[in-house]
């Protein structure tokens, strides 16, 4: 326990590293496993001989569950997951980034692919997915149906307008600086920048409901994080926002507040 919220970025490193067993897998506080859900993850893992397998999952909203599957289709067979971070214009497995659904080798966690950016509240799992997706070596999905998301909790940090929602920023500041660093950087930035614009439109659709220091300061990070990005992947990735969209990004990269 801490003595003050540190966030659950710095709490699942934590447990990292208390961590003793040859699997890993993350459960969220208001979640909640399936009967022997663990059990058939370990046994799918070790039958696949994979760095990380990945599930699908129950969403719980207001008592209603609906069942929502991970993007890729093959199915209880190794992949490679560099293979599965494009197209971009397409759902793909690093917008799956859920930590909780899945199991992962210890291995992951000794090389320093299992944990997260200190502190951060909320966003914490996307560079945790790329870095997944660009350096591991081989994952897998699978049928299975044990982990219950609980959605639209009032006291969960989606529901919530503070400067904790700003941590998507840096977040996505280090999957630009894994993309740069990577071998096929040209290949993969357009699906990074594509996914940021999405993210971004999404919080500059709520920042109504957030104060004026924390909405400036989100039009200013946007700002940046773009600034990051190869002018023509920055340029296009734009371009193929749809119209509402682009209208919004463009209004805040032309802004000075």
């Amino acid at each position: 326990a801490n003595p003050e919220p540190r966030g659950l970025a710095t709490a699942r490193n934590q447990g990292l590293d208390a961590a003793t067993g040859r699997y890993l897998a993350f459960l969220d506080p208001d979640d909640w496993l399936a009967p022997g859900h663990l059990e058939v993850l370990t046994r799918e893992i070790q039958r696949l001989g994979v760095d990380f397998l990945r599930v699908d999952h129950v969403r719980h909203t207001e008592g209603v569950r609906t069942a929502h599957r991970a993007p890729q289709a093959r199915r209880g067979v190794a992949l490679d997951p560099r293979e599965d971070i494009q197209p971009s214009h397409l759902s793909t497995m690093v917008d799956y980034p859920f930590a909780w659904a899945g199991i992962f080798d210890r291995k992951l966690a000794e090389a320093g692919l299992l944990h997260f950016i200190d502190g951060l509240h909320t966003a914490e799992d996307r560079p945790w997915i790329w870095r997944l997706h660009l350096q591991a070596e081989s994952y897998a999905v699978v049928d299975q149906l044990g982990i219950l998301y609980r959605r639209g909790v009032s006291s969960s940090l989606s529901q919530i307008f503070d400067r904790r929602q700003l941590d998507f920023l840096p977040s996505y500041q280090e999957v630009f600086r894994l993309v740069a660093a990577d071998r096929e950087a040209g290949r993969f930035w357009p699906k990074a920048a594509r996914q940021f614009y999405a993210i971004a439109c999404h919080h500059l659709g709520r920042s109504q409901q957030m104060a004026h220091d924390v909405r400036r300061d989100l039009r200013a990070g946007i700002r940046a994080a773009v600034a990051q990005l190869p002018a023509d992947v920055a340029r296009d990735a734009l371009a193929d926002l749809d119209p509402k969209r682009r209208k919004v990004m463009t209004k805040v990269l032309r802004s000075k507040k």
